[in-house]
């Protein structure tokens, strides 16, 4: 598969495999394209050994996901424990707490890398790499990505770097200690950072796994809270605590409901009211339609992609209602780019066939954008619109996404919408 960063092969050169190639240029998309071709075990462990010398968690997490056995690699294969959380990197460090080798920790040890994750934390990761440096010029911040969904600052100075992930780290060193964090111990690793960083959702995603009332109703207490990362905090924990709720009795579900609801109706601040409005959009009920309906023509973008993501896309009848229609109408011609590609993926994956939801597709095979292109072609095929032949032969073969390990999939929904055309499925 081409990806755009070169031809994906586990051919070996120069003794090298091409997959531990890709790991030392620090090519993820090259990683997975590799991994999806299919290598062999041995591959396999070299690269991830060699990925944890080299800091990169997110390439050593990627590994395991496609069964990369870290068992195989000896002690002096890979970092110590002390070197990763040193580097500030969650996933590198969550690599190295990976189930199969966890037991290699004695207690003493996680307490110590606990210890160590605290004095950065409680210290700045800027005021520790001066003190370390010695230096007094300008620190170099940048932001990364440490793993596949959650990114983190990475502070350079005098030639020495350090992720600003050791807040996560203090959560995931916990697990195997058996240490059990308050409510209010997590939110406060959480706070300093925003939504995409991995203290963030390192801390939100333990308690929505908690699935308690005491952690429902520390969450819940939060939606009054005057500060709005506070509020945006409780938000998040109660979404995901309905999200990861696959019991049969799905006790959250109406309690989350009526809560956000309510809580749509009054909420002031745009970053509180997209979570809230995500959370809806997990809802298949006509109270969760008409609070998103009622943000449709929001002037902030983030509120109007949670509307254009949430609107009808759980368990929706044949056809969506006459309101939902024509707002997702409207908002396949927004003027944001990432408005129109969500609306146009919520009409795509939906089970209504109007043809005026296909035509609307249609006219966005001339978008600006590729990625509208690439989803306005996928939804068509997903509704058995013969066009998205020749839409797809225009867009030529699948690339990388821009920020993505993922390629492009359109070809995929084309090849099956043939199959179903030519009777082969």
């Amino acid at each position: 598969m081409d990806t755009g960063t070169g031809m994906a092969t586990s051919t070996a050169t120069g003794g090298e495999s091409a997959l531990a190639s890709a790991v030392r240029a620090g090519n993820t998309g090259l990683v997975e394209s590799i991994l999806w071709e299919g290598c062999d075990p041995d591959a396999q462990h070299v690269a991830f050994s060699l990925a944890v010398r080299m800091r990169c968690g997110a390439i050593a997490q990627l590994l395991l996901q496609h069964c990369a056995d870290p068992g195989l690699s000896r002690p002096d294969e890979l970092l110590s424990l002390r070197e990763a959380v040193e580097s500030g990197s969650p996933s590198l460090v969550e690599a190295l707490l990976d189930p199969r080798i966890r037991s290699r920790y004695q207690e003493a040890e996680l307490l110590e890398a606990r210890d160590l994750a605290f004095h950065w934390c409680e210290a700045g990761a800027e005021a520790e790499l001066r003190r370390r440096t010695g230096a007094e010029e300008a620190v170099v911040r940048t932001r990364v990505q440490d793993e596949e969904y959650y990114s983190i600052g990475e502070l350079t100075l005098a030639g020495m770097s350090v992720r600003d992930g050791h807040a996560a780290i203090i959560t995931a060193l916990e697990e195997p200690l058996g240490i059990h964090a308050s409510f209010e111990e997590l939110m406060e690793r959480a706070l300093p950072f925003d939504q995409d960083h991995s203290a963030w959702g390192s801390a939100t995603l333990l308690l929505a796994h908690r699935r308690d009332q005491e952690t429902w109703a520390a969450a819940a207490a939060l939606r009054t809270h005057p500060d709005p990362s506070h509020r945006v905090f409780g938000a998040e924990v109660l979404r995901l605590t309905h999200l990861f709720d696959d019991s049969e009795a799905d006790a959250f579900a109406g309690p989350a409901l009526d809560i956000f609801t309510e809580w749509s109706t009054r909420e002031s601040d745009r970053l509180v009211l997209t979570e809230v409005l995500r959370a809806l959009g997990e809802h298949a009920d006509s109270r969760a339609n008409a609070a998103l309906l009622s943000c449709a023509g929001h002037p902030d973008v983030g509120v109007r992609r949670a509307v254009a993501s949430g609107l009808g896309t759980w368990f929706e009848p044949p056809a969506f209602s006459d309101d939902v229609r024509e707002a997702l109408l409207v908002l396949m011609t927004d003027a944001d780019t990432a408005v129109r590609r969500d609306a146009c993926s919520t009409v795509g994956n939906g089970k209504d066939r109007a043809p005026a939801l296909a035509d609307a597709m249609f006219a966005l095979l001339e978008d600006v954008d590729r990625q509208v292109r690439v989803t306005a072609v996928e939804g068509l095929a997903f509704h058995d619109d013969e066009r998205c032949v020749e839409a797809a032969r225009r867009l030529g073969p699948p690339r990388q996404r821009p920020g993505s390990h993922s390629a492009e999939f359109h070809l995929d929904a084309l090849w099956l919408y043939e199959r179903r055309r030519d009777g082969r499925s």
